[in-house]
Parts: C-alpha cells; sequence; structure tokens
C-alpha cells in the first residue's frame, strides 16, 4: 500500500470512528442571544424560530403538518448522517469488528441521561413498536392472564395482545378514554376499574397519537403498583417533545419511544427502557447466549445493522440539546394552541384534544362536521397544500394536524384559514 494511500485509510478509519462533540456554532450563537429570555416568552418570539426553521431542510411544495409520524432531521444532523454512512462504509468490516459496539454504547448511554435512567436499563431498537412487541412477547403469560390497554392505543399494539390471547389464552381488557376528561382521577379510575386479580400488565400511553392527549402516567403507575400490576408505556410521541425523567413517572416498568419522531434522529431507531429488576424474568425475541438474563443486552441482539443510524442519535442529541427541551415543549405547544384556540369555539369544527393545556403538547385533532377525516384531509391537501393524516375510530374522527418547531404561525394561520372555509 503507497504512502497515499495509507493515509487516505487512516484518515478514513478515524473520521469513522469519532464524532465532534461541541454544538454547532450558528445554533449556539442564536440560542445565546437569548439565554435571558423564558422559554414561555420565546415560544411567541417569531424571529427567533424563524432563524431555528433554516436549519431544517423544509420542503416549499406543501405545509407539512404531520410530524408526528416521522419529522426531518435537522440539516446538520443530516449532514453529520450522511457522512457517517460515508465513513463506515469507507472501513467496512474494521468498523464494525473494532468500535460498533463501542460507538453504539455512547449512543445508549447518552440517551439514558436524557431519559433519566441507569445506562444498562436502555437499550437502542428501531423504534416503539420494537421496543413495545419485545415486552409483550417477552413476558411469561399464562392462559387467563389479563392485560389492560385503551382502544385509542397505537393499532400495532392491538395486533400484538390479540396475538398473544391466540397464542397463550390471555384475556385483553380495553378501556376507552375520553377525549375531555374532567380531572386526572377520571382517567386514573377508568383504568383501575379494568384491573381484577388477574391483570398482569397495564400497558398506556403517555401521549395518545391520535389526539395529543398527555395522561397522567405516574398516577396511574402508582394505582396499578398498589394492584401488583406492571406498567408498559407507549411514550412514542411524548420523548424530545415533553420535558420530564423516569423520576416523573413514577417508576413505571418499561417504557418505549422513537427517535425519529421528535428527538430528530434519521429513521431506524428506538428505545426500550426496562427497569433492571425485570429485566431477568423477560424472553428476548432473538436468542444470544452471549449475555445472561439479569443483562438488558439479551433484548438487543440485532444482527447486522445501518450502524450510521446509531451514529447520529449523538447528532440529534446535540442539535436537541442545543435548543433545550423547556424551550422546545414550550414552542410546541405554542403552536398547537395558536390555532386549536382560534377554531375551538366554531360551531362546525369539533376538536378532540382536550383544552386544558397541560393535557397536550404538538399534536391535536380537528374534524369539520359532515365530512369525514379521509375527505377533510385531502381537502386540505388538495386546495390548501396542507398535509395532514386521516383518523378515523369510534371515539376520533378528524385529522390529526401536528407541527415542528420549523412551522411558522403564518403556516398556521392558512391551516385556521382553511377550516373556517370549509367549516363554512
Amino acid at each position: 500500500m503507497s504512502t497515499l494511500s495509507k493515509r487516505k485509510f487512516l484518515k478514513s478509519m478515524i473520521g469513522a470512528t469519532s464524532l465532534p462533540m461541541m454544538p454547532w456554532p450558528d445554533l449556539t450563537d442564536l440560542v445565546g442571544q437569548v439565554s435571558h429570555v423564558s422559554a414561555t416568552e420565546l415560544a411567541q418570539q417569531e424571529d427567533f424560530w424563524t432563524k431555528v426553521r433554516a436549519s431544517f431542510p423544509v420542503t416549499t411544495d406543501f405545509i407539512q403538518l404531520e410530524n408526528g409520524y416521522y419529522s426531518l432531521a435537522a440539516q446538520p444532523v443530516l449532514d453529520n448522517y450522511l457522512q457517517h454512512i460515508q465513513q463506515v462504509n469507507a472501513v467496512s468490516s474494521y468498523y464494525m469488528r473494532t468500535r460498533q459496539f463501542n460507538d453504539k454504547r455512547e449512543s445508549q448511554a447518552q440517551l439514558a441521561r436524557l431519559l433519566g435512567c441507569s445506562a444498562d436499563e436502555l437499550i437502542i431498537t428501531r423504534n416503539t413498536t420494537e421496543s413495545l412487541d419485545t415486552v409483550i412477547a417477552g413476558l411469561n403469560w399464562k392462559a387467563g392472564d389479563e392485560a389492560v390497554m385503551a382502544e385509542q392505543d397505537y393499532g400495532a399494539m392491538l395486533d400484538m395482545f390479540r396475538l398473544q390471547a391466540r397464542r397463550h389464552g390471555t384475556v385483553n381488557r380495553l378501556v376507552s378514554l375520553p377525549n375531555h376528561p374532567q380531572s386526572d382521577a377520571e382517567i386514573v379510575s377508568l383504568y383501575e376499574n379494568a384491573i381484577t386479580p388477574k391483570t398482569r400488565l397495564l400497558m398506556v400511553c403517555h401521549m395518545v397519537n391520535i389526539t395529543g392527549q398527555i395522561l397522567p402516567i405516574r398516577q396511574i403507575v402508582d394505582m396499578a403498583h398498589k394492584h401488583n400490576v406492571e406498567v408498559l408505556v407507549d411514550g412514542a410521541h411524548a420523548f424530545g417533545h415533553l420535558a420530564f425523567t423516569m423520576a416523573d413517572l413514577g417508576g413505571c416498568d418499561y417504557y418505549a419511544s422513537s427517535l425519529h419522531k421528535w428527538l430528530g434522529t434519521p429513521l431506524g431507531a428506538g428505545i426500550l427502557y426496562v427497569r433492571k429488576d425485570k429485566i431477568p424474568a423477560l424472553w428476548p425475541l432473538f436468542a444470544d447466549s452471549s449475555v445472561p438474563d439479569d443483562d438488558i443486552r439479551k433484548l438487543n441482539h440485532t444482527g447486522t445493522h445501518p450502524v450510521a443510524t446509531d451514529l447520529a442519535i449523538q447528532d440529534a442529541i446535540r442539535f436537541h440539546e442545543g435548543i433545550g427541551i423547556e424551550r422546545k415543549e414550550a414552542r410546541l405547544r405554542y403552536l398547537q394552541r395558536y390555532w386549536t384556540d382560534q377554531v375551538r369555539h366554531h360551531p362546525n369544527i369539533i376538536l378532540n384534544t382536550p383544552e386544558a393545556p397541560a393535557r397536550s403538547c404538538a399534536i391535536a385533532n380537528v374534524g369539520i362536521t359532515g365530512k369525514k377525516p379521509a375527505e377533510l384531509a385531502k381537502l386540505l391537501f388538495d386546495k390548501y397544500k396542507i398535509f395532514t393524516v386521516a383518523i378515523e375510530s369510534p371515539t376520533v374522527r378528524g385529522v390529526r394536524v401536528t407541527p415542528h418547531l420549523y412551522t411558522t404561525t403564518s403556516e398556521l394561520a392558512t391551516f385556521v384559514r382553511a377550516l373556517k372555509e370549509l367549516a363554512g
């Protein structure tokens, strides 16, 4: 190998196995200028958020109001992600055999710090569904065991519980959440009334995906634990969206989320938290004899997978922390209230999201009298170039509207105008 070739190889190898740790200068300077401003006040300062928007490769083809499914990564994160792909590819197996696992553990440790748990209680998965399925399928179910969940939970999870019922003879007990609860006690009682002596697991959404309703997780966990029932929390839309740690959730047993929604990681990463004392009893989906039963890594046998995504998690965390979760949550809640407050009392517009600010954040669901959700979503896109998603269920009929940090109030004003015109 020539001297030049060796230099190129070493440069590629070093590049693939190291990450810049300092925040991006432009973001640091921007946030530094408003460090004295409260999160609530800053949420309303359009000049600041217009500059934040410049960090995102936002489409100009339509107004993107469906960020809850998958939100684009910020441009600095995307640039680093593409660089990771190139650098890992340059040394291929060398990276996979020498650095892959250490780098993934670093990403895992940073995620655990954000969530407020030990790094040996958290693994990186592909998404929330995989994380929740790992728990649901990993419990040692017996015929007659019961699980409690809500009909508003994510459909794939309800399917997984149905599969356990077919396979093991378990019983699923469904509750139905009110769109406009009067109190936390109402929600807690709803779940408690479904618990019986045979109940083993209660699954609950931190934030209901179809309406954006935030549920009182700590109170639900405390109640369930009094009945010796484990709690699995679907946090798909909460992590990177709301300011919280595991301590705020009352010691829930399992927590799952996706990182491509609100943390801003490229597609292909999620997290699963398992409380330390719950790890030994869980069966892994894929066997790995090299890991003991009390080590959470036994649940994380992925085989060969796209490692650039694991590296990009660290970039997404740097961008996320550069803005700050309190500022982020305040802005997201402000954007939702900006449009919902303007249409909430319209006679032909139906909001399926609670009015109390603490019960929702970015996500809300809206319908129009006489229009099916699919029809409304189509009209919004065809006539106004506004992209949403139709939701039709027994209790929720409307479109889910999910702005993000790069959404402007002028875009939401267009949305409000569209709703009022379509509502007559």
